[in-house]
């Protein structure tokens, strides 16, 4: 059964040049993973498309770290 963290985990590593065992939760998408804010944006809306949300402008300041985006998924996305 594939988890929240492990499908965040496979859209980092397809975007990113990291490799799925270097992100943890606590894993920052800018300092840690080499992020940047079109990185971000992408990923947001992957994320989008992926669960069928839309992610507030407010809520994107408060996403920092992989957990976050994990924390936020299940937060909103409907079961």
């Amino acid at each position: 059964d594939i988890t929240m963290f492990d499908k965040v985990v496979s859209m980092i590593t397809s975007q990113l040049p990291v490799k799925a065992e270097q992100v943890t939760q606590d894993s920052r998408l800018v300092e840690d993973l080499g992020a940047d804010s079109a990185n971000i944006m992408i990923l947001i809306m992957d994320l989008e498309s992926e669960f069928d949300i839309v992610v507030e402008d407010d809520a994107l300041s408060t996403i920092k770290t992989v957990g976050d985006v994990v924390d936020y998924l299940e937060a909103h996305v409907q079961k």
